[in-house]
Parts: structure tokens; sequence; C-alpha cells
């Protein structure tokens, strides 16, 4: 593994992919270190859905990017889409909604996707999640259960050669962290 602020520099979100598919045993480490990731009470509420192969490849592709969705159709140049699901029926999960107001598990779903994506970028695969795609038709389409919420998309493959590292534009440190106070 590289430093791991220097892979967090480098990491950025790849929107043109080439066609060169992501072998097995690489997919499956990003997958695991999102297997491996934290969650509240070790829930584990994420489940992903791994889409690779045609014809279902491109169905998810043009049923997620048609209409409306258009500016993300760069996507469909992505050999591979994972659809990022939570389980909504594990009781500990309901908790955190009732009393405090929070869904936990859509923290523990970032981390997981999180730990996925810097995995993958270790590993020479660039990503970007997708939020806004028709999730309506994805769902139907994939006939997901009630017991999941559809959360998002990750689109993973190599980058083509368009991409380059561009400059990561940040907040100051003093603008976003306080130390014994808040401003």
């Amino acid at each position: 593994m590289k430093n791991f602020l220097e892979l967090c520099k480098k990491r950025q979100s790849v929107r043109s992919y080439s066609t060169k598919k992501i072998p097995g045993p690489v997919l499956n480490k990003c997958l695991e270190a999102a297997r491996l990731s934290p969650s509240a009470e070790n829930t584990q509420p994420w489940r992903f859905a791994v889409i690779d192969k045609e014809p279902l490849l491109l169905k998810v592709k043009e049923t997620a990017f048609s209409n409306i969705y258009f500016p993300n159709k760069w996507a469909k140049t992505a050999p591979v889409i994972v659809v990022i699901l939570a389980r909504v029926d594990i009781k500990t999960k309901m908790i955190g909604p009732v009393w405090l107001k929070l869904d936990y598990y859509l923290f523990d779903i970032g981390i997981a996707a999180q730990h996925m994506v810097l995995e993958a970028e270790d590993n020479g695969i660039g990503s970007c999640y997708l939020g806004w795609f028709n999730f309506a038709g994805v769902k139907k389409l994939l006939k997901i259960p009630k017991k999941y919420k559809l959360i998002g998309l990750l689109a993973m493959g190599y980058p083509d050669k368009k991409n380059k590292l561009r400059p990561k534009k940040r907040k100051n440190m003093s603008d976003i962290v306080w130390f014994n106070e808040i401003k």
C-alpha cells in the first residue's frame, strides 16, 4: 500500500474508463476492503451487487442513465457498476433513527464504499459514486427486494488516457477544524 495520505490525494472521481476489464481477484480485493470496514453495533448493513456481465450491465446503464439522468451518461463507459444497498430490516439499525434521528447505516455504508474505492485506487482502478440516476428503474430492473434500500451506484474501471490527476480544491484546515471550541 502507498502512504495513506498520498493515496487520499491521488484518489479522484473518474468519469471516463478504458475498455479493459477488472480482473476478478482485483475486484474481490476491493469488495474485501468494504467487507472489513467497521459498522455501528457490527450490523454490517451494506450489500453490494456487482454488475459486470452483458447483457445485464448494458441494461443497468441504459436504465440508470437515460432521460433526465443524461448528465451521468459518461458512466456507461464503466466496465463495472456496483449497486450499493442497505439492509433496512436490521433491528439495531432502527434505534438511531428513532432515538437520535440519525440513520447510522448511511455512515456505515459510506465507510464501506470508501474502503472499496481506496482499495480500487491502490490497484489502479478508477471509480465514481453516483447518486443521481433512475432509482425506480434500477430497483425494478434488478427486482430489489423490500428488505433492501438502494443507496447509490459506484462506477468502476481502469481510467482511460483522458483522465489526468487534478489538483484537489479543498477548504483550509482552519475553516473546517477547531480545537476545543466551535466557531
